[in-house]
């Protein structure tokens, strides 16, 4: 496993004392849940489901957008769009991907539709770009022509420069006003700069469309701080989602040994990383003494030890009427798909599923057809769908 995966234990500080109760109990009920085979039915809390293969032969999946005419697209890390189409993954990639750094944990990663994708076709794409020694975040859009890009514009070329691929982010949304938000990492070798509102290390971006600046974002008339900057302190956010109910976009990240966080950042937010942090170094050294500092965000959530989230999605389909408004999040480490029951912005009750899958699982998406599709991150990925079991 890669160094920046390694997850180990870490004192209980006072915040987690608080949480210890529901953690034992999420512990006691993940300790009688069944062993169960994919395609078999499992119960949780809530429904019961089985898991489909929709298709293999994906090489480290990182991201899927469901297409209007029900064909999906599907990135792979080491430079690939692919299409599934009428029930099958097409043989070949979709033309015209501009090149990939693929190193690390970077390589191509997110896509998204334009919210109005059915007239205008124009897609956007996250990635690793530039050269094997010096490389950062890119993003650009191009219009999908059948299976080949066409148009392609760079809409943001970050300054988050490193000598790997690591922690690059990489996760976009777009929010009810049509604004692109972009979440960019730390870059692992540069966490202080997470703090420096004059670079694009470890900070949430919004931009238009088109990749022009809001003249609404917190510095674009300050000259505070870079004007895309949505809000920093952050590590490797992987995982965003707009709130079905809010409209509030909410972000996940990776923290080190411990400290995963899923927070919903506002506008000039600032989220501690990492002179607040709820994790420790990977060589067990103390990154702050802090949890919480004056002028800076708590998160919604934390997760010690860490689970490496990746992927996250509220629950708004009609398949599983007990998790509507649930929110799901991927987990890496802990190899399973985890839901947060919520009131409001608060977590009430965690549930971990597909503990027996052994799948390191890379996204979650809702589905059009009301089901719930994941990714599974490995040479030999998979795309899976949660369908409830009939008559439960």
């Amino acid at each position: 496993m890669h160094k920046r995966c390694a997850r180990n234990s870490a004192p209980i500080t006072v915040m987690q004392s608080l949480l210890l109760p529901g953690l034992i109990a999420l512990g006691a009920a993940q300790a009688t849940m069944a062993a169960a085979a994919p395609g078999a039915a499992q119960t949780s809390d809530q429904a019961s489901f089985r898991v489909v293969t929709v298709t293999g032969g994906l090489e480290f999946p990182w991201s899927l957008a469901f297409l209007p005419d029900g064909d999906m697209l599907i990135t792979e890390k080491p430079g690939r769009l692919r299409r599934w189409h009428q029930g099958k993954l097409l043989p070949g990639p979709v033309a015209g991907v501009p090149p990939v750094v693929f190193k690390d944990d970077g390589g191509l990663m997110d896509v998204v539709l334009h919210p109005d994708f059915a007239a205008n076709h124009w897609i956007y794409l996250c990635f690793g770009h530039g050269t094997m020694e010096r490389n950062a975040l890119r993003v650009v859009r191009a219009r999908l022509a059948d299976d080949t890009l066409e148009d392609t514009q760079v809409i943001i070329d970050a300054d988050n420069f490193n000598k790997d691929g690591s922690h690059l982010g990489c996760r976009m949304m777009f929010d009810r006003d049509g604004h692109l938000f972009v979440t960019s990492g730390d870059r692992f070798d540069f966490r202080n700069e997470a703090q420096n509102l004059t670079n694009l290390y470890g900070k949430v971006l919004r931009l238009n469309a088109d990749g022009t600046i809001p003249t609404d974002n917190p510095f674009a008339r300050s000259g505070a701080g870079r004007p895309e900057i949505w809000s920093s302190g952050h590590r490797n956010p992987q995982g965003a989602a707009l709130h079905p109910d809010t409209g509030h976009v909410w972000t996940h990240e990776h923290g080190p040994q411990g400290g995963d966080e899923i927070n919903t950042p506002r506008s000039g937010g600032n989220y501690g990383w990492p002179k607040a942090t709820f994790g420790i170094d990977y060589d067990d050294s103390v990154i702050s003494d802090f949890n919480e500092l004056p002028g800076m965000e708590q998160p919604v959530w934390y997760w010690r030890p860490s689970i490496a989230p990746s992927g996250m999605a509220f629950y708004t389909g009609s398949a599983f009427p007990k998790w509507q408004g649930d929110l799901f999040v991927g987990a890496m480490k802990a190899t399973c798909l985890v839901r947060l029951e919520l009131d409001g912005e608060r977590v009430q009750h965690e549930e971990r599923l597909l503990l027996d899958l052994g799948e390191r699982i890379r996204d979650v998406r809702n589905g059009p057809d009301g089901f719930l599709y994941l990714l599974t991150d490995s040479e030999q990925g998979r795309l899976l769908r949660l369908e409830p079991v009939s008559g439960s």
